[in-house]
């Protein structure tokens, strides 16, 4: 009892259970992209309908209908893939698994292409509703999006259960928002108010099959998000996949319930696409009043649009960080610091996303022709990866599961291929161009660790035993020039035993003897190396030195080089960087010796 005592005394800020998620927690920290998306769902499902005449927006229920359908069956497969995958990855781990690793650089791509467009439609979107409270914000949405992102960053490099705690308030206010917009809208019978100008100006099409395909696909942006939760797996407390399961669950049935109740009222109301004004504010006016509760309304939907990117915050890190594992990323990408987060992963995010929203000036109508394809791709591939695993392990009850699975991959199969061709011309070809290159960038990653891997004999037991040098060892000393700190290094260059040496390059004749002349008075114990550079250079005479004391004979070399650091990072690009250089330098060029890094703190 004591020694458990003592082991939780020892732990650092984010390590244990505490700094793990609850399922609420969970609900809040990567489901806001999804519980958010009835903020443009079901209007994107009407703009499409409209086309055919103000009758047709009437059949935004039905289609919601279908949606919700898609969403409980999409509820059921990944509360599937949590328990399968444990350790997440979502598409990514079934696709993997159960399809193959091309498949599974497919999934990975997609995922990573959604994430960060969920990123940059979110903080877009957050920006221009906020711009519509206050005007003035009009001139400035690309900063407004890049100074929102900057916290987020900042916000979730702190910790996710962190972020997940500044997230409650918003999303539990955005969540009871809609909710009494629906029942009290209902429950009225009839709009009480009415926001917005003229109904905004639509084309005329025929209501047919395409249609309702076009309106079904557009819909689905609703369904964006749903996948998080499965990909953040390791995110969750013990246990976690009973926690990740109800979480999902609850994700599930919360954006079900907003989805009908707002695709009741347009129905019940046959609200129409206005100038100036969503769909969803209308709603709002409509059951609460166009006084300060709407507007108090309406910045609560900006703000959970804005921070419903942390969504991406969540999973994409941990994706990364599997990949890293895979082999397909740079390894950095699985190393998490104190606290349990994925630090590169983090800054990853945010920078792809700040690059995509300076693209497109952070306007929402250019980022939503990409979004969605990603998912959706993802979607199908992990629907039909379940079903390979039901038919390959034939459990109890498999069956079942895999008729399941298979209507989903189905379903989401039409919708990415609606998506794609009738979002193709407008902007959609960039995410058919990126995600092979994505996947090319993987192949060739991991195609150079597996080089590394059998140039180092990775794995395998080493054919000898090491044998020190039968000579000693000689350390040696760069010094740039004299100072307070080169007693301490000299001294720790001397408890690494045999012979130490100190090296110094002057530029003439002068200053030679004036460096001989400040040794000599000193008598450290140590001799004195002087190199000569009359070109003035620091860096090539030292490493030539090195080289040739290296092939002198047996003795194994060592540099000791110093390293000024200080404690405020703000001007450590004040100080010189030879001794950087020259470690880099020493590295090529004398792959004999070692070289290493002794860091002189200083506090100013």
């Amino acid at each position: 009892m004591a020694g458990r005592r003592r082991a939780r005394l020892q732990l650092r800020h984010g390590e244990g259970d505490r700094s793990r998620l609850t399922s609420v927690q969970g609900l809040v920290a990567l489901s806001l992209d999804a519980l958010s998306s009835v903020a443009y769902g079901p209007e994107a499902i009407a703009l499409v309908l409209v086309t055919a005449g103000a009758s047709a927006v009437r059949l935004t229920l039905p289609v919601t209908l279908v949606i919700a359908g898609l969403l409980a069956v999409l509820v059921v497969s990944y509360r599937q893939v949590i328990a399968v995958h444990p350790d997440g990855g979502g598409s990514y781990a079934v696709a993997k698994d159960d399809v193959g690793p091309r498949v599974g650089m497919l999934a990975a791509a997609a995922l990573i292409v959604d994430y960060v467009l969920t990123v940059a439609v979110s903080l877009a979107a957050g920006a221009a509703a906020l711009a519509s409270a206050f005007p003035s914000l009009l001139p400035y949405l690309l900063e407004t999006t890049l100074v929102v992102l900057l916290v987020l960053t900042a916000v979730n490099l702190h910790g996710i259960a962190d972020s997940a705690r500044v997230l409650m308030l918003p999303t539990g206010l955005f969540v009871v928002t809609i909710l009494i917009v629906v029942v009290v809208g209902l429950a009225r019978g009839h709009p009480v108010a009415g926001v917005g100008t003229a109904v905004a100006p639509h084309g005329h099409e025929a209501l047919g099959v395409m249609l309702i395909l076009k309106a079904f696909s557009s819909g689905c942006t609703a369904l964006t998000g749903v996948e998080a939760i499965a990909n953040g797996v390791p995110m969750f407390r013990e246990p976690r996949v009973a926690r990740a399961q109800r979480t999902e669950l609850m994700l599930g049935a919360l954006l079900a319930v907003m989805l009908i109740g707002i695709a009741l009222l347009i129905r019940r109301d046959t609200v129409l696409p206005r100038e100036g004004v969503t769909i969803l504010a209308q709603l709002t006016a409509g059951a609460i009043g166009s006084g300060w509760p709407y507007q108090a309304a309406s910045v609560i939907v900006a703000v959970a649009l804005t921070l419903a990117a942390n969504t991406s915050f969540g999973g994409l890190p941990v994706l990364l960080s599997l990949l890293a594992r895979d082999r397909r990323l740079p390894h950095l990408f699985a190393l998490r610091g104190e606290r349990p987060v994925h630090r590169y992963g983090v800054l990853a995010v945010a920078a792809a996303a700040a690059a995509l929203l300076v693209a497109v000036d952070a306007r929402t109508q250019r980022l939503l022709p990409l979004f969605a394809i990603g998912v959706f791709t993802g979607f199908t591939i992990s629907q039909t990866g379940l079903v390979l695993h039901w038919t390959r392990l034939r459990a109890r009850g498999w069956a079942g599961k895999a008729l399941v699975n298979g209507t989903g991959a189905v379903l989401t199969a039409v919708a990415t291929a609606v998506l794609l061709i009738t979002k193709f011309d407008e902007g959609a070809w960039v995410v058919v161009i990126v995600m092979p290159l994505l996947i090319l960038l993987f192949a060739r990653i991991r195609h150079y660790y597996d080089r590394i891997g059998r140039e180092l004999r990775v794995g395998e037991i080493p054919a000898g035993r090491p044998r020190p040098p039968t000579a000693g060892r000689l350390v040696l000393v760069p010094l740039a020039e004299f100072g307070a700190t080169i007693s301490g290094v000299l001294g720790v260059a001397l408890g690494l035993g045999g012979e130490t040496v100190a090296v110094m390059v002057s530029s003439d004749e002068d200053h030679t003897r004036a460096l001989r002349e400040r040794w000599d008075r000193w008598d450290p114990g140590v001799p004195l190396e002087i190199l000569g550079s009359p070109r003035e250079a620091k860096i090539r005479p030292i490493v030539d030195h090195v080289r040739r004391a290296a092939a002198h004979d047996g003795r194994s070399v060592v540099v000791l080089v110093p390293v000024i650091q200080s404690d405020r990072p703000r001007y450590r690009f004040l100080y010189d960087q030879w001794s950087l250089l020259l470690a880099e330098a020493l590295r090529e060029h004398v792959p004999g010796a070692l070289v290493c890094m002794l860091p002189v703190r200083i506090t100013v």
